[in-house]
């Protein structure tokens, strides 16, 4: 299955717009943003677990970060709320469940094996907070060779400057929304900008967005290499 698969192109997807996809176990679902691969896959998705429902015990051959949109997201390290920026490394194991039913925004298959760091950051709380350019707030969630992993409060109004990627970034829309030369981007809303690619954002009510930078010429293993 390829959905955005070509990570060389311009990529959006407005995901509130998406049908549900039903997982293979009963009460989890799954709005499918990009992939690459088969039920294992490199894949970046918007995953909803009802209340009650729990994933079998896996292992992240190829690791795994989400952050929670709603709910509680629940397995052996800890009960993680809404705004949980979560990491779990290559060979890591474990059981996911959520008795209230939570939603997470989730990416699979993308890291390389020596990237080893656990993080659990609560965006919400966090202390890490600094002052970017005018009207702009950063918090760094992770950063290697490999990428640099962001979350960024843009200010209501604010004039920002303009963004140049020289190896890719993705950026999803966590609340409010903003806008560039190429359209809208309201909450929900995933953007990947191919390698070489710049924009200049501008936001009116103001917005949070995940970001994700570095990584898109970056060759790992697809599952199956």
């Amino acid at each position: 299955m390829q959905i955005n698969a070509d990570v060389t192109k311009r990529a959006v997807v407005h995901s509130h717009d998406l049908d549900w996809v039903k997982s293979p176990l009963p009460g989890v679902d799954r709005r499918m943003l990009e992939r690459d691969g088969e039920e294992v896959a490199r894949a970046t998705s918007v995953v909803r677990y009802a209340p009650g429902s729990a994933f079998s015990a896996h292992t992240h051959t190829g690791g795994e970060e989400f952050i929670v949109l709603d709910g509680v997201f629940t397995d052996e390290m800890g009960d993680f709320p809404k705004g949980m920026y979560v990491r779990n490394p290559v060979g890591s194991s474990h059981t996911p469940s959520s008795a209230p039913g939570c939603t997470i925004f989730v990416k699979l298959w993308q890291m390389p094996p020596g990237d080893q760091d656990f993080v659990r950051i609560n965006i919400d709380t966090a202390a890490g907070w600094h002052d970017g350019d005018a009207g702009e707030q950063v918090l760094p969630l992770h950063a290697s060779e490999h990428e640099t992993v962001s979350v960024l409060r843009w200010h209501a109004n604010a004039s920002l400057a303009q963004r140049s990627y020289p190896d890719g970034a993705e950026y999803f829309v966590l609340n409010g929304g903003f806008d560039d030369a190429d359209g809208r981007y309201g909450e929900g809303t995933w953007l990947r900008i191919p390698p070489g690619g710049s924009h200049h954002p501008n936001t009116s009510e103001g917005c949070t967005v995940y970001v994700k930078s570095g990584h898109l010429t970056k060759t790992l293993p697809l599952p199956g290499d």
